[in-house]
């Protein structure tokens, strides 16, 4: 059976009806408020891209996407996106947007080969977004000021949920605690990075961790990232490296760290060019979204995904992001959940 956790006497907080009116709840309030935090429009995104253009998401690089021929294309191949990570910054472009206003879409994806779990679907649904901004931006100070926005919607998102169902009292503290990734080596030398995660996570409640995916200084990464979307080689202010980051919560129906968004600064020219050359993808240069990326053609940006699924578990208390939507699991799964009163959708 894939990793599952089974807390002991779970029981719902609220009916199965009340979650599916919940989950409504939440999401348009919660895109709303995001919306209005960074000024973001609404914009209709892809289910399916062409490959051998780059815009797809490579994730960690290990992962096969979902592909199908089209007949009335000379049998051209288009793959299910992984996420819309390099689309957006495609798509700023090309709506001319201003400085410090952006985009966000609903993304769906399939990633067949998700480790399934409490937390992992093969249905993957997440708030994709955008933002342009200027080069005096790159800087951590500004990844801040965005992720306290992002965090600002959480809370009141809570709250709403906690004034319709107070079966759901809010646990997310007032304010979001920051670390590099770096700092979580340094204080936990014996842990693998999700232990420090969950070390961290359980004692702030609310954190988020910068620098995912360049080397620590033990020559391990806390995390994998693809090389031609979030930065994480340039220095910043506070002497490390990286400009990107994981929002992770505790969850106590779990006993354990839930990350609910991944995002960062993107490369400029210089980052990409630097961390194509340090995973040995410089073959990249030549697709597509590099050549615009490369020539000057996409504006700098900053944006990162923010999983709904995810969101609506850890809000409303539930133990199993299959309570959430729908998708396949294993027979095992299906049977041990029921058994152990999570209700899989």
């Amino acid at each position: 059976m894939s990793y599952l956790i089974l807390p002991p006497n779970y029981k719902a907080s609220i009916s199965l009806k009340q979650t599916e009116q919940a989950i409504k709840l939440l999401k348009d309030f919660f895109q709303q408020s995001l919306a209005a935090e960074l000024r973001l429009r609404r914009v209709t995104a892809p289910l399916f891209v062409l490959a051998g253009k780059g815009i797809n998401d490579n994730l960690s690089g290990k992962e096969r996407p979902v592909n199908f021929a089209i007949k009335d294309m000379q049998d051209a191949h288009a793959e299910i996106v992984h996420s819309l990570a390099k689309w957006k910054r495609l798509t700023l472009a090309e709506y001319c947007m201003e400085e410090n206003y952006g985009i966000y879409t609903d993304m769906n994806a399939i990633r067949a080969d998700e480790e399934l779990g409490n937390m992992h679907s093969l249905y993957v649904d997440q708030w994709d977004w955008e933002m342009c901004i200027n080069d005096k931006d790159r800087t951590i100070h500004f990844l801040k000021s965005v992720v306290r926005r992002i965090y600002s919607a959480l809370r009141q998102t809570e709250f709403i949920l906690y004034e319709q169902y107070p079966n759901l009292p809010p646990v997310l503290p007032e304010t979001i605690t920051f670390i590099h990734s770096e700092e979580l080596l340094k204080k936990y030398p014996g842990m693998s990075p999700k232990e420090r995660e969950n070390a961290f996570a359980k004692k702030h409640k609310a954190i988020f961790v910068f620098g995912i995916g360049g080397k620590l200084s033990d020559g391990s990464k806390h995390d994998e990232r693809a090389p031609d979307y979030d930065d994480w080689t340039t220095p910043n202010e506070d002497g490390y490296l990286g400009l990107n980051g994981d929002l992770i919560v505790w969850n106590d129906v779990l006993d354990c760290s839930l990350e609910l968004s991944s995002m960062g600064i993107r490369v400029d020219r210089k980052a990409l060019l630097k961390q194509l050359e340090i995973c040995g993808c410089e073959d990249r240069k030549e697709l597509y979204f590099h050549q615009k990326l490369l020539n000057n053609d996409l504006p700098l940006s900053i944006g990162g995904g923010i999983g709904q699924s995810r969101l609506c578990m850890f809000l409303l208390k539930k133990a199993h992001i299959g309570e959430i939507q729908s998708s396949i699991w294993p027979e095992d799964m299906r049977i041990s959940c029921q058994e152990n009163g999570i209700i899989l959708i």
